[in-house]
């Protein structure tokens, strides 16, 4: 017994010994089935965390570059999600079905979305032919009174700086004052002719462009189902293949009634501003309306822009008109945000405003025109994808668990 049991414990003394011999030589040791790897050393783990975070970072870095570099074609890709996510309430009316001598008629999808297009570039082509007389009146008539505008501000400096100089006032705070004025003159002009125009040409760069948005949004609109099919098949079958459903789903929904929204706010903008500014009296009223409509996408910088326009102009003819319009765009900016737009988003969109807001001024900041329109896209997928990933990994936890 005792030289059984000497036996059996030289030989589990040894064991250690044979590993650190197959080690030395280079191979690896033998392990007993459902037995664990050994653990690395400190060193090896850490230069392979290292190793694993710098290709991710790699992969991060590659990834945006690629698409800052083709953010053109994503713009485009983006309008059309958007101009698709516009008419498919018009598709889906005209293929209710109709029932006619107890037989039942559905439009097939291709001729409901031809229908639309038919019905909504036809009412742009009228609304442009009714309108383009008085807009080529106003804009004539803005580029003939420029000089006379900029006559006036230099004759209203001239007369306020004489004002301020006759005071009583030291010379040093004069000096500061016109050091100042000069100042906000310089940047605003080095802005307009470094930043603002050459961004202006850059847009320019996709008008030709704008014509595949009705193309790919067709594709989009018919082939929705399948691609949503096609999307799901890359998962796995399952718990995570339902849960890309509904991500989807609530993707969907949220940049649905964002786009809706936003479209709807600056439709509503637009036509209140043109109509107020008509009776109020300010000069290119219909100009000035149709830019509040298309300024109103940009949150804060859009409304603060055309105030200014608005506010400018008017005051060059009046006092009264200057304060008039300054009152009426606090009005509605009031009622707009606090009121008119949170009806028309309703529960849809699950982002918050203030994400929105700060979402589409860094996408203006870091890719222009095409990062206004890129900008909650990424946001709403960003934020479902965490909070899926978040509900995904607490399923896990629970089941584990039990």
């Amino acid at each position: 017994m005792r030289q059984s049991g000497w036996a059996n414990g030289n030989r589990k003394g040894t064991e250690p010994v044979a590993d650190l011999r197959s080690t030395r030589e280079g191979t690896q040791p033998t392990r007993a089935p459902g037995e664990e790897p050994p653990l690395l050393p400190s060193s090896q783990f850490a230069v392979k965390t290292a190793l694993q975070i710098l290709l991710l970072l790699i992969g991060v870095a590659a990834a945006l570059w690629i698409l800052y570099r083709l953010r053109g074609i994503l713009l485009l890709l983006v309008l059309a999600v958007f101009f698709a996510y516009l008419v498919a309430p018009l598709v889906g009316f005209c293929r209710r079905p109709v029932v006619v001598r107890g037989r039942k008629f559905v439009l097939p999808l291709p001729a409901a979305i031809g229908v639309v297009y038919v019905f909504i570039f036809g009412s742009l082509a009228a609304a442009f032919v009714l309108l383009l007389p008085v807009l080529n009146d106003q804009l004539d008539e803005l580029v003939t009174e420029v000089p006379s505008y900029l006559a006036r501000v230099q004759d209203r400096w001239q007369s306020w700086q004489t004002g301020y100089q006759s005071r009583a006032l030291p010379q040093a705070v004069r000096e500061a004052i016109d050091r100042a004025i000069h100042q906000m003159v310089t940047a605003g002009g080095t802005y307009v002719t470094s930043q603002l125009l050459p961004r202006l040409a850059g847009w320019l760069v996709y008008l030709p462009w704008l014509i595949l948005v009705p193309i790919l949004a067709f594709f989009l609109l018919k082939d929705a189902e399948r691609l949503r099919k096609s999307a799901l098949r890359i998962l796995p079958r399952g718990h995570l293949r339902s849960r890309g459903d509904v991500f989807l789903v609530e993707l969907n929904d949220t940049l649905a009634a964002y786009i809706r929204a936003q479209m709807t706010a600056c439709s509503l903008i637009g036509v209140v501003c043109t109509i107020a500014f008509l009776v109020i009296g300010v000069p290119y009223a219909i100009v000035l309306g149709i830019t509040a409509g298309l300024l109103e996408f940009i949150p804060l910088a859009g409304p603060l822009t055309i105030g200014v326009l608005a506010t400018g102009f008017a005051a060059f003819h009046s006092l009264g008109r200057a304060v008039a319009v300054l009152l009426f765009l606090l009005v509605v900016r009031a009622v707009q945000d606090y009121v008119v737009y949170p009806k028309i988003v309703g529960t849809g969109i699950h982002l918050n405003p203030l994400v929105v807001i700060l979402a589409i001024l860094c996408g203006a900041e870091l890719g222009g025109l095409a990062g206004v329109f890129l900008a909650i896209p990424v946001v709403a997928v960003i934020t479902l994808a965490s909070w899926h990933y978040r509900d995904h990994r607490a399923a896990e936890a629970e089941n584990g668990s039990q």
